[in-house]
């Protein structure tokens, strides 16, 4: 299979005894070769005046290390300074360049997009509760879930990818859901007793004991995931079920002791 001019070159070297073969053979080579020869030769790699030649480079896409977006812009810097190319000269394509494409507008979607997802958040919550503290508090839980699963990614070098891309997303909705519900309950609850420590206790008691076993749930769901073969459908798995627990294990102890701390909780 004909990958590039060097592939053309090294079946005709093999071809003539293993000797490389000089300018003048070559120009006669081109000149009788049938246009059909040309055609799967040639025509793909250069174009008929000879000016323009295109590379074609395989790259190891589970290489560990790799950046592909650092390789690119080498390969792309390099042409233009070390051959006094003009950058219009130069175009990279192939799959490694989509999905290095598809990879940076995730980075910055992710990051645009959180950002708006809170803030939406914390609007929704201001309208639902009335209370712009009790909004700030709500939002918390799940920023520590969202914040602390990137982290941890981060810390053991896991890429980010289309699928570990919408962790943080499916923890926010779950764990808002989760905060909503407890809040609601405890409001509630503190309205009849006008005690925190109680209001707690009977949160817990009935919203509370929903979201843990909610939360078990969904995590042993997603845990199945881990039998896959396909290490990127592992991560989704272990981590959005480690989102879960922590998302829960936030709204079941830094939640109530934030609106503990507040002093008018009541609708």
């Amino acid at each position: 299979k004909v990958l590039s001019l060097h592939t053309t070159m090294s079946m005709l070297t093999m071809l003539n005894k293993d000797e490389p073969l000089d300018d003048f053979t070559l120009s006669v080579m081109y000149g009788r070769l049938p246009q059909d020869l040309k055609q799967q030769l040639l025509a793909p790699y250069m174009s008929d005046d000879g000016n323009q030649i295109r590379f074609s480079i395989r790259v190891i896409d589970s290489y560990p290390g790799l950046s592909r977006n650092e390789l690119l812009n080498r390969i792309r810097s390099d042409l233009i300074e070390q051959f006094d190319l003009e950058p219009e000269q130069v175009q990279l394509s192939g799959l490694l360049v989509l999905y290095n494409n598809v990879l940076q507008s995730l980075f910055k979607s992710q990051i645009l997009t959180l950002g708006t997802v809170f803030a939406a958040i914390f609007v929704m919550l201001c309208l639902l509760f009335r209370s712009v503290p009790i909004a700030f508090v709500g939002v918390l839980p799940t920023m520590l879930s969202a914040g602390v699963i990137l982290g941890l990614m981060g810390w053991l070098g896991i890429p980010l990818d289309i699928m570990t891309i919408t962790i943080a997303a499916i923890a926010i909705g779950i764990g808002v859901d989760n905060s909503i519900h407890y809040i609601h309950r405890y409001r509630e609850e503190r309205t009849e007793t006008g005690e925190h420590r109680e209001a707690m206790f009977n949160t817990h008691a009935s919203v509370g004991r929903a979201l843990y076993y909610t939360a078990i749930t969904i995590t042993i769901g997603f845990s199945i995931l881990a039998l896959s073969n396909f290490k990127p459908t592992i991560y989704f798995g272990l981590l959005t079920g480690l989102a879960m627990l922590i998302a829960m294990l936030a709204n079941l102890t830094l939640l109530p002791a934030l609106l503990g701390r507040m002093k008018q909780t009541k609708v």
